[in-house]
């Protein structure tokens, strides 16, 4: 579901790079989406509270909150993503058990990094180096 939410949230962003300001309804993104209008105002009011986008209600839409230069993957996810919410979580082992009990030392670590790789490489992309790889000819 995490994963779904944040590619959402990057199609919600491109669009308001791409579509006139003010054009941008939940309506219209919901569209693009293939959605419904409410999934998408609960994902816009994450990017609006990151400092994302601009919500404004009723016909005015939404827009960007700055150039899509400086707006990186790594912000949405955050945006999308609570920090204190692991990607990959622990189950709850047997802390009686000799094995149970050192499984979260033994495989956190391993988690912690994929975890850092995945938010380094979001934090390189920008939205405009998404929408550079669009308008380039195939």
């Amino acid at each position: 579901m995490v994963a779904t939410r944040f590619a959402v949230a990057v199609h919600i962003l491109l669009l308001l790079a791409i579509e006139q300001s003010g054009q941008a309804t939940s309506a219209r993104i919901a569209a693009s989406v293939n959605t419904n209008p409410v999934v998408i105002r609960r994902i816009a009011g994450r990017l609006a509270r990151a400092g994302l986008i601009r919500v404004r209600r009723g016909p005015g839409g939404a827009e960007l909150a700055r150039p899509p230069e400086s707006i990186t993957l790594g912000e949405v996810w955050r945006a999308i993503h609570p920090a204190d919410t692991p990607l990959l979580s622990m189950h709850r082992p047997n802390p009686e058990d000799p094995i149970g009990r050192r499984v979260p030392d033994m495989i956190g670590p391993a988690f912690r990094a994929a975890e850092r790789a995945l938010t380094d490489s979001l934090s390189s992309t920008t939205l405009a180096s998404l929408l550079a790889r669009a308008e380039a000819p195939h």
